[in-house]
């Protein structure tokens, strides 16, 4: 059986030779089928929002917004109320709109940002701009396909949603607000998943890397901690820097429902400035701590569970 450890070391800790110009190959791009980048995209998307998705919907509810004259509820509160009135089955509303989405997204994620880091990195697999923009480009294709299920999420997840169900959802929306209000907030959503996919992935791959370097004896047998650190770094970075859009996204996604304020356009500026006047500047801010909360962990279980199916396909591959 291959060592797929090696594909973690750093080519200069490696001796010259054709195996370390194999290696700086098989870091570009692991050796892989599009479909095996895939698949493991799919996994680590699924993996990653089903075991965070209570806090996902805390986060939800706490960007909503309180209703006039009430002081905003914090993440504390909005949990015992979510328990008190609708128990722990209240926290999974939407997980599946959620999995009908995360999976086929995820899997467009990766490949793209795979595809996309071999062809810009040229020889230089440690480029961070290289990194950063296929994160770029990879966000821009996912959050088309994620987009419209994301919406039907966030309104089923919402307190006395008046949906029944992800059919029922879809078919009141295309119904009374028509196939336009599944991406009503897909700009904002790409120009907040931009600077976050670039943010995440370059210190995903810098952080990886430095931890490759400081023990990179011991790599074969901390694979896990490593993936698990570098991405709970950079997914709480991301999503710290960022939260202010993705309340913008919550606002247009739900808009209209459960009281929630319906915008006269999709304009990001214009629902910001209704946020700001409505809330004050604190307003943007809101739901940051199941944010970050979400985010650290789900970025580790994510990438964690992507590069164990890359090396779980890498080993298959040699075997062949």
């Amino acid at each position: 059986m291959a060592d797929a450890s090696a594909k973690f070391h750093s080519p200069e800790l490696l001796p010259p030779g054709p195996a370390a110009a194999d290696l700086g190959a098989a870091q570009q791009h692991d050796g892989l089928h599009f479909w095996q980048f895939m698949v493991a995209g799919s996994v680590a998307g699924l993996v990653e929002h089903t075991a965070m998705f209570p806090v996902d919907t805390l986060k939800t509810r706490m960007q909503i917004g309180s209703p006039l004259c009430h002081p905003p509820l914090g993440l504390r509160q909005v949990l015992h109320g979510v328990l008190r009135a609708e128990g722990p089955f209240g926290l999974y509303r939407g997980l599946a709109a959620m999995s009908l989405g995360a999976g086929p997204a995820h899997a467009v994620y990766f490949s793209v940002y795979e595809l996309s880091k071999k062809s810009l990195s040229g020889n230089n697999p440690s480029n961070p701009f290289a990194h950063a923009a296929s994160g770029v480009f990879a966000t821009v294709a996912s959050d088309a396909v994620f987009t419209p299920m994301d919406t039907v999420k966030q309104r089923l997840q919402l307190k006395s949603s008046p949906y029944k169900g992800v059919l029922d959802c879809v078919a009141r929306v295309l119904r009374e607000e028509g196939i336009g209000a599944f991406f009503a907030s897909y700009k904002t959503t790409v120009v907040m998943n931009a600077p976050y996919t670039a943010v995440h992935f370059a210190t995903y791959e810098a952080a990886k890397r430095g931890l490759t370097q400081i023990s990179p004896e011991n790599t074969s047998d901390e694979q896990l901690v490593v993936h698990a650190t570098a991405g709970a770094a950079a997914g709480a970075l991301a999503a710290a820097v960022t939260t202010p859009l993705d309340v913008v996204k919550t606002q247009l996604q739900c808009q209209g429902v459960c009281g929630c304020d319906r915008f006269s356009s999709s304009s990001t500026s214009t629902v910001i400035g209704t946020i700001v006047r409505r809330d004050g500047y604190p307003g943007l801010m809101r739901g940051w701590k199941p944010r970050m909360l979400f985010h650290a962990p789900a970025a580790a279980i994510c990438w964690s569970t992507y590069e164990a199916m890359k090396s779980f396909f890498y080993e298959l591959n040699n075997k062949e």
